[in-house]
C-alpha cells in the first residue's frame, strides 16, 4: 500500500532540492510532469491514480505558492502535453490558451487535480519554464528554457516512479575571447 504522507514528504524534499540547485526565484515558472501510474508502480498511462494525482498537485500548489513560484502541470500526450496554469500566469507571460480540460485518461490525474485545485485554471499549449521535475519519465524538456541543465535530486524516486529534474543556464556566446559570469 502506498503511503500518501510519505509521497508528500518526499515530493517536498525533491522540490526543495531542485529549487535550490536550479536557483529558482520568486516569479519563476516551475513545471511538473507526473505519471501517477508510475508512482503507484504501474505502467505510464495505464494505472492512473486520482488519489496520488491529488496529493501531488495539492502539495505543489501549496508549497510553490507560498514561495511565489508559478506552477505549471504538464498533461499527457493525449492533450498534446498542454499545461495547467493559473489564468494570471498565462496573461502575465503571454501564453496561448487552448481549449481542453484535462481528465484522468486524457491529461492525467495530476493535471486534472491541478485544474480542480487552482483558483482560475487555464490550459496553455507551450511555456518556457525556469526549472521542473519529471516524475515517471514524462518528458518535460520541451517546456524548459534553453540551455537546459540536468539536476540530480537527492531523491531519485517518488513512490515507484523515477524522478529527474531540469534547470537552465544562460547561453554561453562569444567564443574563446569571451568572459562569462
Amino acid at each position: 500500500m502506498l503511503d500518501l504522507n510519505q509521497i508528500k514528504k518526499d515530493l517536498i524534499t525533491i522540490t526543495e532540492d531542485v529549487i535550490e540547485k536550479a536557483n529558482v526565484q520568486p516569479g519563476d515558472i516551475f513545471v511538473v510532469g507526473c505519471s501517477s501510474s508510475e508512482v503507484v508502480g504501474g505502467v505510464i498511462g495505464k494505472n492512473s491514480s486520482e488519489e496520488v494525482g491529488k496529493v501531488i498537485a495539492e502539495t505543489l500548489i501549496d508549497y510553490l505558492s507560498e514561495r511565489h513560484i508559478h506552477l505549471a502541470v504538464q498533461g499527457c500526450e493525449h492533450i498534446n502535453r498542454a499545461l495547467t496554469v493559473e489564468r494570471e500566469v498565462a496573461k502575465q507571460f503571454g501564453f496561448d490558451l487552448v481549449s481542453v480540460v484535462p481528465k484522468r485518461h486524457a491529461g492525467g490525474s495530476t493535471a486534472t487535480a491541478a485544474y480542480l485545485g487552482m483558483k482560475d485554471p487555464v490550459e496553455v499549449e507551450h511555456i518556457i519554464a525556469d526549472a521542473g521535475i519529471d516524475i515517471g519519465d514524462t518528458s518535460i524538456g520541451m517546456h524548459i528554457r534553453h540551455v537546459q541543465v540536468p539536476i540530480r535530486p537527492s531523491l531519485n524516486t517518488l513512490g515507484s516512479a523515477h524522478v529527474t529534474a531540469l534547470g537552465n543556464r544562460p547561453k554561453l556566446i562569444g567564443g574563446e575571447r569571451a568572459e562569462y559570469c
